[in-house]
């Protein structure tokens, strides 16, 4: 079940689900259509995908004795519904040996405060048996996407909420989830947020400048870096154990000398900022050490912080 309001991008992503492998599967899939956006169907796509069409334009026809008169004609593998937005999801009835595997809203975030305002009724009967809520159009789009965010969860505190933009799914962090405190005193970092930490601070560096961080490290001392900096990072997984990578800051400490490659520490630091060779004339994240202790080795298990 697709659902969102008109021109929201559900035959986008409809169109997308059909032509991709794992959506090939034997027998027909029944497509029904509840309005006709601006984006058509390929006939080609369609043929290709077994996928038969039909439109059901006004709301006193979407009915179950309806929807059975189809799964009787063309006996269909799977159905998907383009549901549309002004009808009233509350009142959807399906036949009874339909079930719904899936339902995925769409929004068009650069039109989400207007509806939000305006048909908040319809959008909460839609969003709150939704799985995964998708934002495309979020171009140009910063912290509103926070907003956005929590005005679903409001409504839907499980679903799972997608932002898009031109170039594909925004991996966008925000505030409100980071699994820290901005506004201790000295953020305290485990492993998990260590490695959000190293994430977000490469976008959103403005979040941690002046701010003090403590985590455990493993030290790092590269060539080339000059005698009082080295990188206090963790080795990271990101998908499998193939794919390791150390992470880490540099950070500047006129003790450096006295530290060992592979060492355990405590790390205390103060977040800067410089322009460095590794950030192309950029400015970027860089430590400025407050305190350094050594510390316990941990157990293998958790030498390695993981993404996945």
């Amino acid at each position: 079940m697709i659902t969102g309001f008109l021109e929201s991008g559900k035959s986008e992503f409809i169109n997308y689900t059909l032509a991709q492998p794992y959506f090939q599967e034997k027998g027909t899939t029944l497509l029904i259509l509840c309005e006709e956006g601006e984006i058509e169907y390929d006939p080609e796509l369609l043929r290709n995908t077994r996928t038969v069409k039909e439109v059901i334009e006004n709301e006193a026809d979407f009915t179950p004795e309806k929807l059975q008169e189809l799964d009787k004609t063309y006996k269909p593998a799977r159905v998907i519904v383009e549901f549309n937005g002004m009808w009233n999801y509350k009142n959807v009835k399906l036949p009874w040996f339909w079930s719904i595997e899936q339902q995925i809203t769409t929004i068009d975030a650069s039109t989400f405060p207007m509806y939000y305002s305006n048909m908040k009724s319809l959008l909460n009967e839609m969003i709150k048996k939704s799985e995964l809520i998708i934002f495309n159009r979020c171009d140009g789009l910063g912290e509103e996407l926070a907003t956005y965010k929590r005005n679903i969860k409001a409504v839907n505190p499980k679903a799972d909420i997608v932002f898009e933009d031109a170039q594909g799914e925004i991996s966008q962090i925000f505030e409100a989830d980071l699994p820290f405190d901005l506004n201790a005193d000295i953020i305290e970092l485990d492993n998990y947020g260590f490695g959000i930490f190293f994430i977000d601070a490469m976008d959103h560096l403005d979040r941690y400048l002046g701010k003090k961080i403590r985590y455990l490290a493993q030290v790092m001392k590269p060539d080339g870096v000059g005698a009082d900096y080295f990188v206090p990072g963790r080795m990271a997984m990101t998908c499998c154990a193939e794919d390791m990578s150390f992470l880490g800051y540099l950070c500047r400490y006129d003790k450096t000398s006295e530290l060992e490659n592979k060492d355990w520490i405590t790390i205390t630091a103060r977040v800067d900022k410089a322009a460095l060779p590794e950030y192309e004339g950029h400015e970027g994240p860089v430590l400025e050490a407050l305190e350094v202790v050594p510390a316990k080795e941990p157990s293998p298990r958790d030498q390695v912080i993981s993404f996945s």
